[in-house]
Parts: C-alpha cells; sequence; structure tokens
C-alpha cells in the first residue's frame, strides 16, 4: 500500500484509495476535521436488505468508515510514529433506515489528551461515537468504535 499524505490528497480521498470496501459502498465523504466527520451511504439497491433500506452490514461500514476518517483527521501527524487501529465495535440500530443515510463521527476524548499518553510510551486507546441518520434526521443507528495508536517501535 502506497503511503499518502494529506497534503497530497484529502482524508477521503485516502481512505477510498486504501479501503477498498468505502471504494465499493460509494461511500461520499462529506466533511472531515479533528472534531467531526460526516460520511454518507447513497442508496443503492445492490445494498439493500429484506425490507428494501441499506444493510446493516453497510451501515456497519459506513460507521466504521466515518470513525477512522475523524481517526485520521486527528491523528494523522502522528502516522510516523504509530498506526491507528480499530480495538473494538458496538453498533444499535434504532429505526429503519431508508433511503441514504449518513454518519456523523465525534471524539470521545481530547486528541491532545491520547497524543499525551503516546508520549508517555503508553498506547492509547479511545472512544468515536457515531450517529447515523436517514434523509429526514431520524437517528436510525448509534455506534461505538474504541481506536488505539499503536506505537511503532
Amino acid at each position: 500500500m502506497a503511503v499518502m499524505s494529506a497534503d497530497q490528497m484529502s482524508i477521503g480521498e485516502m481512505l477510498a484509495a486504501t479501503v477498498p470496501m468505502a471504494r465499493t459502498l460509494n461511500l461520499q465523504f462529506l466533511e472531515t476535521t479533528p472534531d467531526k466527520a460526516v460520511v454518507a451511504l447513497p442508496d443503492q439497491s445492490d445494498y439493500h436488505n429484506h425490507v428494501g433500506g441499506p444493510h446493516a452490514g453497510a451501515m456497519f461500514t459506513l460507521g466504521e468508515s466515518a470513525s477512522g476518517a475523524i481517526v485520521l483527521a486527528a491523528f494523522g501527524d502522528q502516522l510516523s510514529r504509530a498506526v491507528p487501529l480499530a480495538v473494538s465495535a458496538e453498533i444499535a440500530y434504532k429505526k429503519l433506515a431508508m433511503g441514504a443515510v449518513t454518519a456523523t463521527a465525534t471524539l470521545g476524548r481530547s486528541a491532545a489528551e491520547v497524543v499525551a499518553e503516546l508520549d508517555a510510551g503508553e498506547r492509547p486507546e479511545f472512544p468515536v461515537t457515531i450517529e447515523i441518520q436517514r434523509g429526514d434526521g431520524a437517528v436510525t443507528g448509534v455506534m461505538t468504535v474504541v481506536w488505539t495508536l499503536r506505537p511503532n517501535s
């Protein structure tokens, strides 16, 4: 896998280039900052479930991808010394999702606190929370992905 910097392309472009599943689902990276990542899953019949909405697996991938986008935005400057890895994930499906859905991810701890643990020689873990919404704004799912920054040494 080629290493690309955020200076060369956007985080969404980096994820689409390096994560085949993001390309497969045609995920759209709408906003990616250290404070928030917003990723959309277009309505695509190939990824529907038995009731005509997005499949649970596609929604999980959407949420996990949004969490990865915010992790790269918040900790991209640490990639030379640590690898971000998902440790665990939990999702709850709250309402029927129909049509396009959007995931919004936020960090559960401050980036400065996480980097301070890395600086102290620790392997920090931190949660990313994600809300998945349909077009009318109803929350169809909530998700938490716990990430770590694994030191390269």
